[in-house]
């Protein structure tokens, strides 16, 4: 079937076609599937590290929050250095927690506490009250002196980006050395003292209190009256206050901290200097990376997750939800305040005389929730707002931003597996100010473009750091569980598709030849049974009808007889042909010596040749004469038979018309039989073409030689069935054929 339908037109060009036309059809679904199944691991994949990176930022919230909720639990009081506890009349005094040195805090990179009064002054619970002595309370010089820089360094750091007046640094470094001497006398440290006293004029030390009065001052009311006493927006701070120089502060630069806004201009001109104006008129602060709208950062995995998770559920995912939940609500406390009193002006003056009373203030206080921020100079700011006798103060805690997002993010973020497939980028508010590089990458990028990347998830923290927005970038998605199969299934199809379409090419290849072959066969048979027919015919009517000479018919005869065994030869190749296309031939070994069967050969042939005007040369050696084969001797016979007609046909043009069959034996015990002719030879290119079915070395329409094209491939089909090997070689001149059969014991 498949050789009819590609024998009617068909060649190379259209089967090439017809297969590429074949394989597209199966490639391109098959590869839609295959993308498909990749797409859909690949989604799997995401969505499963998407998860991940939202559970990550689940537990990164929480541990803010609990650390938060245990900073807004302190009261009013613990930002002093002295807190009074249980029953004031029994005036037991301590120290406050947040006096601790060095300073101990849940939130990572804190540098310290402070408070800023409603007339800006400043003051931290790392130092005692103005006014009492640092040795009676168990500080040392040394000690003191530490205490003395960190809260200069916070006061520094607040009075950069004016959330306090600044002071002179001369008058600082004035009172600090004043600190250092006075403790030095008192504690007997006289080196600390007298380096102190050759560098500043010396001042009178500040001695313990010697006697303390216990006074309250102001007692509690219920919490309506509590609550009515307190103005929420008292005349002092809404008009500033005014410092002893003249300096206008206002705590409203706490309020714009809050604001969603840029700082304005007029605000502070730090953030002139710390902020640059970029190409399309927005500031950029210049401690961020970039901003978040220069990410080039792919959505389209993460809105598809969002959309999904609407799908399934109406409820929204717990990090989400933290986002919508109720603001957090102020409180009002109680607070127990131990307060020195000294006379005069200065506290020195009480020092002096040796003398200070202790006086409890007791009173009540509304605290407002924290309040984050990042300050022009890269720190970040904790705060709150408290209310106390219609005054507002600002407490709060100052913190390195490096340590804070390295202790608080980057330690969890490296613990869990997302960290090997993403970059975790930190933003406050549009800024990004922190990447923390996942995978194989070591180190910062120091730019936007360092983050592009598909977007696994991103989301906000809950209050107070609400303005901070962690975004995790995929700088490698690994496959899926089943990308492996899905792998090796696709290099599967992949090879059977390639090894089929060149599989099917090459028998549509053959199929095509065979055709031709067959058509040629056709034709060369028609011809071959035509023109001795057609002379035998011609003969025999004139020997009929008398019309021959008598010294011709003799000739006549002979032509007769010839072309008759031709035709002979033809048909039992044809047949036989045809039972080797059935089935295996079917063939009888017996033993039989080399001699016996090159005499029974010879007596067969030798007509056949002496009438086509050739010598035969048959020889063997005395030594090869026994030797002994298991052959079929007709199938042998054909053999040989068609081997010398192949010799005749394709040597009638050389100048020796002679054929030479020999014996011989080979060294791995095989008997050689060789039938040469004296001819042209055959192409070296056609050596191995010449055993195949139906196949002429030259055409049908231009070829000068008889044959069918079957002969040799009968030769070739016979010698395999009975265990024997066929081969050609050239000769000079001529071609020889060589037939070898294994040798038998006898």
């Amino acid at each position: 079937m498949l050789s009819r339908v590609l024998g009617r037109g068909f060649d190379r060009g259209r089967l090439r076609g017809l297969l590429v036309a074949f394989f597209l059809l199966l490639a391109i679904p098959t590869t839609a599937l295959i993308w498909q199944a990749y797409g859909q691991l690949k989604w799997e994949s995401f969505h499963q590290y998407r998860g991940m990176a939202e559970e990550l930022t689940v537990r990164i919230d929480d541990d803010f929050i609990e650390r938060i909720a245990s900073a807004e639990a302190r009261t009013f009081a613990d930002y002093s250095f002295l807190t009074l506890t249980g029953d004031p009349s029994a005036n037991f005094l301590q120290r406050s927690p947040l006096s601790q040195y060095p300073v101990r805090e849940a939130l990572p990179g804190t540098i310290g506490h402070f408070q800023v009064a409603t007339d800006g002054a400043f003051s931290t619970p790392l130092l005692p009250q103005q006014g009492s002595d640092p040795a009676a309370l168990g500080i040392a010089a040394a000690e003191y002196e530490e205490r003395l820089l960190l809260a200069m360094r916070l006061q520094e750091i607040l009075a950069a980006n004016r959330l306090v007046q600044a002071r002179s640094p001369a008058a600082e470094l004035q009172r600090v050395a004043q600190r250092s001497a006075a403790v030095g006398k008192d504690t007997g440290d006289k080196e600390v003292g007298e380096q102190a006293a050759r560098q500043y004029e010396a001042e009178p030390s500040v001695a313990a209190p010697a006697t303390v009065d216990v006074r309250i001052t102001a007692g509690l009311a219920g919490d309506d009256g509590l609550r009515d006493s307190i103005d929420p927006a008292p005349r002092r701070q809404a008009a500033g206050i005014a410092d002893d120089d003249g300096a206008f502060y206002s705590q409203q630069v706490f309020d714009e901290l809050a604001q969603a806004d840029d700082v304005p201009m007029a605000a502070t001109e730090v953030a002139l200097e710390e902020s640059d104006v970029r190409g399309d008129g927005t500031r950029q602060n210049m401690n961020s990376l970039g901003k978040v709208s220069d990410l080039k950062l792919d959505a389209a995995y993460e809105r598809k997750s969002e959309e999904l998770e609407q799908a399934r559920s109406v409820e929204p995912s717990e990090a989400r939800a933290r986002q919508a939940a109720a603001p957090r609500a102020k409180r009002i406390e109680a607070n127990t305040v131990p307060e020195i009193v000294v006379s005069g002006n200065h506290p020195e003056s009480a020092a002096a005389a040796g003398r200070s009373d202790l006086r409890i203030s007791t009173f009540a206080s509304e605290v407002d929730p924290f309040e984050f921020s990042q300050l022009d100079s890269g720190h970040f700011v904790l705060f709150r707002k408290v209310w106390r006798d219609g005054e507002r103060y600002i407490q709060g805690m100052l913190i390195e931003q490096q340590v804070f997002l390295a202790g608080m993010l980057e330690e969890r973020f490296r613990e869990t597996g997302v960290s090997g497939v993403t970059n975790l980028i930190v933003a406050y508010r549009d800024d990004l100010i922190q990447n923390f590089p996942g995978g194989s990458q070591r180190s910062y990028p120091n730019g936007s473009q360092s983050f592009d990347g598909a977007l696994l998830y991103r989301n906000r923290l809950s209050a107070p750091l609400e303005s901070l927005e962690l975004i995790y970038s995929i700088n490698r998605l690994p496959p899926g569980p089943g990308a492996g199969v899905l792998a090796w299934v696709t290099l599967a199809l992949g090879v059977v598709f390639c090894g089929g379409f060149f599989a099917l090419y090459r028998l549509g290849l053959g199929q095509i030849d065979l055709a031709r072959q067959q058509q040629d066969f056709v034709s060369a048979v028609s011809h071959e049974l035509k023109t001795p027919l057609t002379s035998i015919r011609m003969y025999g009517e004139m020997l009929k009808e008398g019309w021959a000479d008598p010294e011709k018919r003799q000739h006549y005869y002979e032509y007769i007889h010839d072309e008759s065994e031709r035709l002979t030869r033809l048909i039992a190749n044809v047949l036989q042909l045809a039972s080797i296309t059935r089935n295996d031939p079917q063939v009888v070994p017996q033993p039989v010596t080399v001699d016996t069967l090159l005499d029974q050969v010879s007596s067969k042939i030798a007509d056949q040749v002496s009438r086509a005007g050739f010598d035969l040369h048959v020889r063997h050696s005395p030594a090869d004469e026994h030797m002994t084969i298991s052959i079929d001797v007709d199938c042998f016979t054909q053999i040989v038979i068609n081997l010398v007609d192949n010799a005749i046909k394709f040597s009638k043009q050389a100048d020796i018309k002679r054929v030479d069959i020999s014996s011989s034996s080979a060294r791995d015990g095989r008997a050689i039989f060789a039938v040469r002719d004296y001819g042209a030879g055959i192409r070296k290119d056609q050596m191995k073409k010449i055993f195949k079915l139906f196949y002429r070395s030259e055409s049908e329409l231009t070829r000068e030689t008889v044959g069918t094209g079957i002969g040799l491939a009968i030769v070739h089909q016979l010698t395999l069935a009975m265990g024997g090997k066929v081969d050609v070689v050239n000769r000079d001149p001529g071609a020889e054929f060589r037939i070898s059969f294994p040798l038998v014991a006898v």
